[in-house]
């Protein structure tokens, strides 16, 4: 199927857009700008710069994707924005292109939703099936690891990774590095428990989940400190080989700039 393309959009000459792609009135496609095929452009959306989006994404009106970072170490260079398949971006989302701080790129991964007025600042990169909620703001260099969702309005500082699978509440924000399958909220954020909702949702047995309920009890009860406690020994041999358990520890272990306190 061909294009369809609005009269009153604006595509630069070098833009490359698939099959079955829809741009909506008054639309802007930049000249570096790559569209993978079943893409919907509703109207006002601006994509530009060195930017390449998958298949079926689908982008609300007022979206700016690709636009230059807000850094005041950019200079114009010719950094990127890879988008994969399947995302949907509401009303007024932008994705900010990447510095030559980190690699020079901001990736989202696929299956994402980001609700109206949410900013990817540049840097940052999105796994999959990640939700952000309404004025959700990431910070440059941010990392949102796969399943994870930010409740409306939060807002995350530069640098912070906010693990898989982890529960943000509203409001909230962060300074520290999220714990994957954790739930945090306030201002500053503090870690309120486990998501147990959210392992549910993925298939995760009882045992499993009771398993990673008791070890961030005992982490949070401990006079040792987070990093501290999963070092010990005899944390190790209490709880090594539960999925959950291994990937919370490897995560505390390698945090640089640590978690947050616990409520």
């Amino acid at each position: 199927m061909a294009n369809n393309i609005h009269t009153s959009a604006v595509v630069e000459s070098g833009a490359e857009i698939a099959d079955n792609v829809q741009v909506g009135a008054f639309c802007y496609i930049g000249p570096k700008v790559k569209i993978g095929e079943g893409t919907i452009l509703l109207p006002h959306t601006v994509v530009d710069g060195n930017t390449t989006i998958g298949k079926n994404n689908h982008f609300s009106p007022h979206c700016s994707i690709g636009s230059y970072p807000q850094d005041i170490s950019y200079k114009g260079e010719d950094t990127k924005v890879i988008i994969g398949d399947n995302n949907i971006f509401r009303e007024f989302v932008s994705v900010n292109k990447g510095t030559l701080k980190q690699d020079q790129v901001t990736i989202i991964g696929n299956d994402n939703m980001f609700m109206a007025y949410a900013h990817i600042g540049h840097d940052v990169v999105i796994e999959n099936r990640v939700r952000l909620v309404n004025a959700s703001n990431l910070g440059g260099h941010v990392r949102i690891g796969e399943g994870a969702i930010l409740s409306g309005a939060t807002n995350v500082s530069q640098f912070v990774t906010v693990g898989k699978g982890a529960f943000i509440g509203g409001e909230t924000a962060i300074d520290r590095d999220i714990p994957c399958y954790c739930t945090a909220l306030g201002n500053r954020a503090r870690l309120k428990g486990v998501n147990i909702i959210g392992l549910k949702r993925q298939g995760y047995d009882k045992t499993v989940i009771s398993e990673v309920v008791d070890f961030y009890r005992s982490m949070e009860a401990s006079a040792l400190s987070p990093r501290s406690f999963v070092d010990s020994q005899e944390t190790i041999d209490e709880y090594g080989g539960n999925p959950i358990i291994d990937e919370m520890m490897k995560f505390i272990r390698e945090s640089r700039i640590g978690i947050p306190s616990f409520m």
